[in-house]
């Protein structure tokens, strides 16, 4: 009988231990999650985030994307070339974008967003010389999901287009 009562507390003890196991390891890829996001700069300076997430149902997924920007405008002569006077401006700010994208049949979304690159303002060139974005960078990168509560911070990344 003691024997059959131990036998009895040790298979129930193992099956605990085995439940809360299971229990901590699909609470760990349940509901929704990124699979996957990445930042990116584009042609244009834009800020592209691309994103692949599972376990959001089968609805409609509202996201924003923010990040603070830092573009560097410049004069470039007909020769291609950045002249040697101080005709360049560095421009701060946030970057947003937002948008909602519909789920797979899965459960899955898909997507991407771009924003920026922060406006030149009213910073012009001369007569001669044509306005380009010679750098920018992104930093604080956010992508939200809105209508789970999950995000995902991508750090930060830059490009440069003309030294200068």
């Amino acid at each position: 009988m003691r024997k059959s009562l131990r036998l009895t507390l040790a298979l129930a003890v193992v099956v605990c231990a085995a439940l809360a196991f299971w229990a901590a390891t699909a609470s760990a890829t349940s509901g929704a999650h990124f699979f996957s996001a990445s930042a990116s700069i584009n042609d244009s300076g834009a800020l592209v985030v691309a994103w692949d997430e599972a376990g959001v149902g089968q609805q409609t997924v509202s996201y924003t994307l923010t990040a603070d920007g830092t573009a560097t405008y410049a004069c470039i002569n007909g020769g291609g070339n950045h002249p040697k006077a101080t005709n360049k401006a560095t421009v701060n700010g946030p970057v947003s974008a937002s948008g909602s994208f519909p789920a797979t049949k899965n459960g899955r979304v898909v997507g991407s967003l771009s924003a920026g690159p922060p406006s030149a303002g009213s910073f012009s060139c001369p007569s001669g010389q044509a306005l380009v974005l010679a750098s920018v960078s992104y930093s604080n990168i956010v992508l939200a999901d809105t209508t789970n509560n999950v995000s995902e911070s991508l750090g930060s990344i830059a490009r440069t287009f003309f030294n200068v």
